[in-house]
């Protein structure tokens, strides 16, 4: 069975939701929506208070190349331009809505007739995905039409879509393969045709049967698509991890995807990417996994940008009464939250509650040496020294010491007997020595 070379953990999957279909959720009264859901520059508002806006309208434009767009997820009256308290408890730009109805904008078509032929040029392609704010929705939220901008001198030679899902608890991709597969692989030829590639693979999970085989049995009706059955390993899903299982190809230090020919994209970004290009739907909505071992009725969410979290925790039951802690995310890598009125982003692929007792930390003692978080570290790194270094603000040695090419998966932690924040210290430490390599690019070519 393909997977990583090195490194990797085996955390009990938990996968509570993962039979449960995807259900619509009511239309919230009022979105609250963030101009930063996306790596890169915010988006610039282009509404003002008072203004009425459709659903699907473009409300605030990308800021920038590494940008994307933003579009009403509601119709209605926009009541606030202006800054709000997000999940972590920071202050960012937002632009709030009262709805009125549910009226959309010109040329967006509702059908849900699957149409497979697409006969746009790749360039007008990346500019429909570009103007539809499509951004990868596995968590990362990186703008779809920049990886799709090959740079000159690279070349694209596969696409690979992560259907993996490997952290625990979540299966909204899940639900989205095996309820909108057909969309899903028209997304993949127009991703394919937009990077003009000829091959097209799949990854997913040996622990989602149905979805292998609901997957390769439509597969047989497109070209060059192939479903890759992967062995149950995280951070399987990883892009690097990824690229090494299906194509055995290793993304060297400091380079990316493309450097090796390869471009990936998120299974639930390949069918926004199809609504896009074939039916002029921008990203406003997406399938958020509502979970944890307590919640009464974990669930599969349809929900538009912007409903407050507390809504979705309501469809499933309520706040459990040991809820100890709410994770945006899930358990490995996701971030816990403080303020449940924060709204869903186009990053949000679930929502986990943890009881108290299982969110409870325990008492850290010293390292003992053992090698372990060594061992499980799937990018080849030493999580204990980088950690130490990090606390100790050895920002210099920390950049020859590779932090850079952590991708933040927590299985350090999760190995370390002696429950040492291994993971708090190395992103406080890559946040900050990414901030200086930054400078220095930025001061080069000032130059």
């Amino acid at each position: 069975m393909k997977s990583f070379p090195i490194g990797g953990v085996h955390p009990s999957e938990n996968k509570l939701s993962r039979e449960q279909a995807i259900e619509v959720l009511a239309l919230p009264d009022t979105v609250t929506v963030l101009l930063s859901q996306h790596i890169g520059a915010p988006a610039v508002a282009k509404v003002a208070k008072g203004d009425k806006v459709l659903t699907g309208q473009l409300i605030a434009e990308a800021g920038g190349f590494v940008s994307s767009n933003i579009h009403a997820p509601i119709s209605g009256t926009v009541t606030a331009v202006d800054m709000v308290v997000n999940g972590a408890g920071l202050r960012q730009p937002a632009i709030t809505i009262k709805r009125e109805g549910d009226e959309w904008a010109e040329g967006i078509d509702l059908s849900k007739d699957v149409v497979r032929e697409c006969n746009l040029e790749p360039k007008e392609i990346i500019a429909k995905i570009q103007a539809a704010g499509i951004v990868g929705m596995g968590g990362a939220t990186f703008p779809a039409h920049v990886k799709l901008s090959v740079p000159p001198g690279k070349k694209a030679e596969f696409l690979i879509i992560n259907g993996v899902e490997c952290e625990p608890y979540l299966t909204s991709d899940h639900r989205v393969m095996l309820e909108r597969g057909e969309e899903l692989l028209t997304g993949v030829t127009i991703l394919a045709k937009a990077l003009g590639v000829e091959k097209s693979y799949v990854g997913i999970e040996n622990n989602k049967p149905d979805a292998i085989a609901h997957l390769q049995e439509l597969a047989l009706r497109y070209r060059n698509i192939e479903i890759v059955p992967l062995k149950v390993q995280y951070p399987q899903g990883g892009e690097k991890q990824l690229i090494a299982a299906i194509t055995g190809r290793e993304v060297p230090s400091g380079a990316l995807p493309i450097d090796v020919g390869a471009v990936v994209q998120n299974a639930s970004t390949a069918v926004a990417v199809y609504e896009a290009v074939q039916k002029n739907k921008p990203l406003i909505e997406r399938v958020v996994t509502v979970t944890g071992k307590s919640v009464k009725s974990p669930k599969n969410l349809l929900a538009r940008v912007g409903t407050p979290i507390s809504t979705l925790l309501e469809a499933a039951g309520g706040l459990p009464e040991d809820a100890g802690k709410v994770i945006n995310g899930g358990p490995m890598m996701g971030r816990a939250m403080v303020n449940l009125d924060a709204p869903v982003t186009k990053g949000t692929s679930g929502v986990l509650v943890m009881s108290g007792e299982e969110a409870e930390r325990q008492p850290a003692s010293q390292c003992i040496k053992c090698a372990k978080c060594v061992s499980a570290c799937p990018m080849g790194l030493e999580p204990y020294l980088i950690s130490k270094m990090s606390r100790r603000q050895m920002w210099e040695p920390l950049e020859a010491e590779r932090i850079a090419d952590c991708i933040e998966c927590g299985c350090c932690m999760f190995t370390c007997p002696a429950n040492l924040p291994l993971l708090d210290y190395i992103r406080l430490g890559k946040a900050k020595v990414m901030g200086i390599m930054r400078a220095r690019a930025a001061a080069a070519q000032k130059k």
